[in-house]
């Protein structure tokens, strides 16, 4: 990147902001060398990790990278063969204790969210447990090797604390004798070079004998060791020495454990301070509401409210901005002091953060491109030399960046062509923005000069522009038009400042009809724009509001539709449990019902029934209780007739009339008093006759002593056969054949296991001479 164009669009200065949200000495040092790229891939990587260090804010209040130091000093001391101070062992542990923290953290907020970036440097983090534990085993939290290190210092301190309680305790004794309390300055206990001492005054200093290791300034006062506490002393310093010796020893060996694993706490130190800068990047991008622009590879930018990062949010103007699509340059026009350079410095200093993968103050889908270089000659008093104010300043300049530029280039030029004959100039400025036009490079340039509109006006992939201009409070909008080419507005704001009348008549005279109507054009070109962009923009917040309707729309559809499911889940199951568990009675009632068949032969007690049917009507479920319309219409139901009962889904013989709405109706043995209600009408009594005439098989219940399965499958057989055996079985019969033909043999072969196993078949066996023969089974029932 030109750093001449990063120095004039104060780049340094959103890098100083950023390297204030780090929180590590390397997250600070890789913001400050932070530049753009023009690297693709690596700005989209940029662009993304950004974007999930703002995701783990949104989710869990961002990443703690609370006790990581920046260790590389020690470790570069280590390889050197040098040895760590404890505090400096503590610090290496803290960053490996951080780092794996931070790691469970991040894998664990990977397990919902898709942070593949995070996830990747969490990963690369080495965990060194073992080496953790040995240094905390050895330096307490104040920094100091603890007695657990080894067994020796925790002996060697044991005796030191008796030897230092023997010297105390003699020194003691000497302070409490009366009689030395002349001779001492204070009666207190002092150190001196390692030593206990007492303050003695001068003219006794050989009242206790032993060795002066101080004196006060004046000389009045010796600090002695007495002579009483010389040998034990002596003791406890040869102890504190070999106490010394040992904690070099512990730490020699602490160092050695962070020698093997130098390489692996290099590593962490380089993730951990990438993802401190990620975060940093985050906290920008907090602190100015950006948002991850879209990049693409055409050339092509389109910034939507989009707002310097410099200026207060309180003051600064969001505007939209386009180039590089339908036309490669622009030329913004318009007075001083307009909001001209504010608008190219926005353009440009967007565009090399995006490329930097900084998020950037604008409204979603704002979108921006990959530039070779970004070059600007922007000669304002906020950012540029004096000394490029002047026209050969400016021209020097310019003369540099259309060496260097290529067509990938974004060129800005800031008051083109000023400082010297406005003819001239105006007509170098033409030249210049001729030649970028021609090598393709994208340009925006501001000027004053009114020859450059008709430039701008009459060249294919040039468009005009200007910053919006308020008349009545004489102040700059700060809003780029594009399309609308900017005008002096000397008249109206000479005339706003209280110039004559006539004197405004007089100027307006000097000045050309044509150029008069060309102001008067632009004018009403800026109208119609303002109306057309506050058309759009009630236009574009009627589509949000109508995209947000529609949004909660689709969620209250999708919520309804699993509401719906779950109601058919629900309804689904209960159902199936009301069924089984009529199923379960019936069955249950069905059994009892054959036991007490076969236990009162002689007929089964009114009471008993009734209980059986009240038991079997409330095993119905209540959705299956709908009753199905009687079909004798036209003909009443009669004694001797063949119904079903509905309830019981069995069939029976009408034998007593009790009364137009209740009948006896007998059940294979049993007999029972049922509603006409419950009745279905199957068979009258004439119909019965005549089928028992042509047949000679019908009984009295409605079920024939023999069933023809002939042409069915065996599974299908099987279940013909076992409703019958049961309807068989309720009638009464002793013995039934069933007809399944000789045919190949198989619907017989497959029926005899069945024969076998079927609770009501007491014998079963082939039908004999004139009853059918092999076609036939004859079944004798329970």
């Amino acid at each position: 990147m030109d750093e001449r164009g990063l120095k004039s669009l104060e780049f340094s200065k959103v890098i100083n902001i950023l390297i204030g949200q780090a929180s590590t000495v390397i997250g600070k040092e890789l913001a400050a060398n932070l530049l753009p790229t023009n690297d693709f891939s690596q700005v989209i990587e940029r662009q993304s990790e950004t974007k999930e260090a703002l995701e783990a804010i949104r989710l869990a209040g961002g990443l703690n990278l609370g006790g990581v130091r920046d260790i590389r000093a020690y470790l570069k001391r280590v390889s050197l063969g040098g040895d760590l101070l404890a505090d400096q062992l503590q610090e290496i542990a803290a960053t490996i204790y951080a780092g794996r923290k931070l790691k469970r953290f991040i894998n664990k907020l990977a397990e919902e969210h898709s942070l593949p970036i995070l996830f990747g440097h969490a990963e690369a983090l080495n965990e060194l447990t073992d080496l953790e534990q040995s240094i905390n085993r050895c330096i307490n939290e104040y920094g100091e090797i603890a007695d657990s290190a080894s067994s020796e210092l925790r002996a060697i301190r044991q005796q030191i604390r008796v030897l230092e309680g023997r010297v105390k305790e003699k020194i003691d004794s000497i302070l409490r004798n009366n009689n030395h309390q002349k001779m001492l300055q204070e009666a207190i206990v002092t150190i001196r070079n390692g030593r206990y001492v007492i303050p003695v005054k001068q003219e006794y200093r050989t009242a206790f004998g032993g060795i002066v290791h101080d004196q006060s300034a004046s000389g009045a006062t010796l600090f002695i060791e007495p002579a009483a506490v010389l040998a034990a002393s002596n003791l406890l310093k040869e102890q504190q020495l070999k106490e010394e010796k040992e904690i070099e020893r512990i730490l020699r060996v602490l160092t050695n454990e962070v020698r093997v694993e130098i390489e692996s706490l290099l590593i962490n130190v380089e993730h951990l301070g990438t993802l401190d800068f990620i975060q940093a990047k985050a906290g920008l991008a907090s602190e100015m509401k950006g948002i991850m622009p879209k990049i693409n590879r055409e050339g092509y930018i389109r910034l939507k409210k989009a707002r310097h990062p410099l200026i207060s949010p309180l003051e600064v103007v969001p505007t939209d901005i386009e180039l590089g699509k339908s036309f490669t340059s622009i030329v913004i026009t318009g007075p001083n002091t307009g909001g001209k350079t504010v608008a190219l410095k926005t353009i440009g200093l967007l565009s090399l953060m995006g490329m930097a993968g900084l998020h950037i103050p604008a409204e979603e889908d704002s979108e921006l491109t990959i530039f070779s270089a970004v070059f600007a000659d922007i000669g304002d008093e906020q950012s540029i030399e004096q000394s490029l104010s002047t026209f050969s300043g400016h021209l020097t300049n310019i003369i540099k960046i259309l060496k260097k530029m290529d067509k990938d280039s974004l060129i800005l030029l800031d008051e083109l062509g000023a400082g010297t004959d406005p003819t001239e100039g105006a007509a170098i400025a033409v030249a210049i923005l001729e030649t970028i036009r021609g090598l393709g490079a994208r340009v925006v340039a501001t000027t004053h000069y009114s020859e450059l509109k008709a430039y701008a006006y009459n060249r294919e992939g040039v468009m005009n522009a200007s910053v919006e201009f308020d008349v009545d409070t004489l102040r700059p909008t700060y809003r780029l038009l594009i399309g609308v080419p900017g005008r002096s507005n000397a008249f109206a704001i000479a005339k706003r400042l209280g110039l004559q009348e006539d004197i405004i008549t007089l100027a307006k005279g000097q000045i050309s009809e044509d150029n008069m109507q060309v102001e008067s054009m632009i004018a009403s070109l800026e109208v119609n724009k303002r109306t057309a962009e506050k058309e759009r923009s009630e236009a574009e917040l009627l589509r949000k509001e109508a995209q947000a309707i529609n949004q909660q729309l689709e969620k209250r559809i999708a919520e309804l539709e699993n509401e719906k499911e779950h109601a058919l889940r629900e309804a689904k199951q209960k159902a199936e449990e009301i069924v089984k568990k009529a199923r379960l009675e019936a069955e249950t009632v069905i059994a009892e019902l054959r036991k007490l068949a076969q236990e009162e032969q002689a007929g089964i007690k009114e009471h008993k029934l009734i209980a059986m049917k009240k038991r079997l009507d409330e095993a119905v479920p209540s959705t299956s209780k709908v009753r199905k319309q009687k079909k004798f219409i036209n003909n009443p139901i009669g004694v001797g007739d063949e119904v079903k009962v509905l309830s019981f889904g069995q069939k029976g013989l009408v034998v007593e009339k009790v009364s137009d709405k209740e009948f006896v109706v007998q059940i294979g043995i049993l007999k029972m008093k049922i509603a006409d209600a419950d009745l279905e009408l199957l068979e009258t009594k004439k119909e019965q006759q005549k089928e028992y005439v042509s047949t000679g098989v019908k009984r009295s219940g409605g079920v024939r002593p023999e069933l023809d399965v002939r042409g069915q499958t065996v599974d299908d057989a099987i279940m013909s056969i076992d409703n019958y055996l049961d309807e068989a079985f309720m009638e009464g019969y002793g013995q039934v054949s069933i007809i399944h033909g000789k045919g190949t043999g198989a619907l017989r072969a497959g029926l005899q296991d069945f024969f076998r196993k079927h609770p009501h078949i007491k014998t079963a066996r082939l039908g004999e001479f004139g009853e059918g023969g092999s076609g036939v089974t004859v079944v004798e029932l329970k």
